[in-house]
């Protein structure tokens, strides 16, 4: 039985938590709520009550796409009697979807003989189900909604020694959102340098870099994860480098309003093993990081991240600038992409040179 003296506290909060009703403005599509939904709170009661709102609300796009939308962080602020005042959500999940064209207005591999066609993988949930695509060179089938971005994928051209930078990077959720290890992640991200610059253009260096981490969300603002990565040059005994780390990073992301946002990273790392023939890695690497970002979806995202080591006064920082194309037409998905790099280790078998690249080129994810 409950203590009686918590009974007044309860008629208290829930005529507070009821006096708020949430107002949204539909949008009208899936792309135009990525952009974030505006939603009116109102004060119906009589006393003010703090600007918090439902953390999620359901709506439906004009296209007919139902969807759940998560409240945004903001500032702290209240809501006077019979006032109002403006959050701001984005989607987190889809209920339903706008109905198909007719199959024969589909284009090649998605249609109604494969129902769990290529669109199933533009879902935000995990689900257990196979996808499958039609191909000319047949069907391949998977579960491409359990795969996602990771690091950017990219490749850049410079003048000079910069040559070119190619990265391609995806992480796979092996077990499905409802489930406990829903927050399992296996990630592998391959970094290759091109030296244009030279004769018959050779590829010097190559980062092999496979993770296993574990992700959990601690609040609408805030993700937290741990994990193991290995970064290796991929060669034999005399030349082998493998760096082994065990991370830990944290990312917060702060409203900025007008659908700007910033996000903190730090992350935090220990070596362990050995490393091959770069004992001294962590002397030009350091053990640990902070990145820092400013993104507007569908429009400009800069990123930042610097590493180093205090005690021998080596490190490096490199940055991304990124935007989308899609609004040339022909719905372009691919992103402009520039890159620049200065400090020491841009190459995992070359860290001990200190180099200034900056690159100029597109991106498939950033």
């Amino acid at each position: 039985m409950r203590p009686l003296f918590l009974l007044p506290l309860a008629m208290i909060a829930a005529p507070a938590l009821a006096q708020v009703r949430a107002v949204p403005t539909q949008p009208l599509s899936e792309r135009e709520a990525l952009r974030g939904v505006e939603v009116i709170l109102l004060n119906e009661g009589a006393a003010p009550v703090p600007a918090e709102g439902p953390r999620q609300i359901e709506v439906t796009a004009a296209d007919g796409t139902r969807m759940t939308l998560e409240r945004l962080p903001a500032p702290a602020a209240t809501i006077a009697p019979g006032g109002f005042v403006k959050a701001r959500y984005v989607p987190v999940a889809y209920a339903a979807r706008p109905a198909s064209p007719a199959p024969d207005a589909l284009p090649p591999g998605v249609g109604s003989a494969y129902p769990a066609d290529a669109r199933a993988a533009s879902a935000s949930a995990v689900t257990d189900g196979e996808t499958e695509v039609r191909r000319s060179a047949g069907t391949s089938s998977g579960f491409l909604t359990r795969f996602a971005p990771h690091e950017p994928v990219y490749g850049v051209f410079g003048p000079g020694d910069s040559g070119s930078k190619l990265q391609f990077s995806f992480a796979f959720q092996p077990f499905a959102d409802e489930s406990a290890l829903s927050g399992f992640k296996f990630a592998y991200t391959q970094t290759m340098f091109w030296r244009l610059d030279l004769p018959s253009g050779p590829f010097a260096h190559t980062t092999y870099s496979p993770e296993i981490l574990y992700e959990k969300p601690l609040d609408d603002t805030a993700v937290f994860g741990i994990g193991w990565r290995h970064d290796s040059n991929g060669e034999g005994d005399g030349t082998s480098i493998d760096s082994n780390r065990i991370f830990a990073r944290f990312t917060k992301a702060f409203d900025l309003g007008d659908g700007w946002r910033a996000e903190v990273t730090p992350q935090a790392w220990l070596y362990v093993g050995k490393q091959g023939v770069a004992p001294d890695l962590d002397r030009y690497w350091g053990n640990g990081s902070l990145g820092l970002t400013l993104i507007k979806p569908d429009s400009l995202k800069l990123s930042l991240n610097v590493r180093g080591n205090p005690d021998s006064g080596r490190g490096a920082a490199e940055l991304f600038a990124s935007y989308p194309l899609a609004d040339l037409g022909g719905g372009f998905g691919i992103y402009l992409f520039g890159q620049g790099f200065a400090g020491f280790g841009e190459a995992l078998d070359d860290y001990r040179r200190r180099d200034t690249h900056s690159r100029l080129g597109i991106a498939l994810t950033r």
